[in-house]
């Protein structure tokens, strides 16, 4: 039997998670006032950009309007066109930060029959390689992310504070 030795991945497991007294995470996160513990990359005035704590791959990003909202019905045509913006800017972080060769982005509507676990509504931008899916997340049902959510978190807003969208 073959072992892996992830030994960069004890930073990200003993990493301090958002409190569990948070009832409504996507709005409390934007109002503890410090936004690279809460993992926000950008503000925008009516959403904003977070890492995913629970990422499908390096990068995640979440595009979340700042209002209480379950649906995309919900928002008003301009906060559709500030989340939409958000995404747009995701994207180009990501491209300039982290170079992916592609991109998945999409919404989760219908609260857990959809995959959501928020019901929050929030966008995901997910940043894909070439051959970023091996047989870890296939036969072992484990995901290996190579680069802790600090580290990517500093890429990102570095990227953000050099561009203006």
């Amino acid at each position: 039997m073959q072992q892996l030795h992830p030994h960069w991945r004890m930073e990200y497991i003993e990493a301090p998670r958002y409190p569990a007294a948070m009832q409504r995470p996507f709005t409390e996160l934007p109002a503890l006032g410090d936004d690279r513990a809460a993992l926000i990359v950008h503000r925008s005035p009516l959403s904003y950009l977070i890492l995913n704590r629970f990422p499908y791959n390096p990068g995640h990003l979440l595009a979340v309007p700042f209002r209480d909202v379950s649906d995309l019905d919900e928002l008003t045509p301009v906060e559709r066109a500030d989340l939409f913006e958000e995404l747009t800017l995701g994207k180009r972080l990501l491209t300039a930060a982290l170079k992916p060769d592609a991109f998945n982005l999409g919404f989760n509507l219908g609260g857990p029959v959809a995959g959501g676990s928020i019901a929050h509504l929030h966008g995901h931008i997910v940043p894909r390689w070439n051959g970023d899916n091996n047989f870890m997340p296939v036969i072992g049902s484990t995901r290996i992310l190579p680069q802790s959510l600090d580290a990517t978190w500093e890429r990102l807003a570095a990227a953000a504070a050099t561009m203006s969208h």
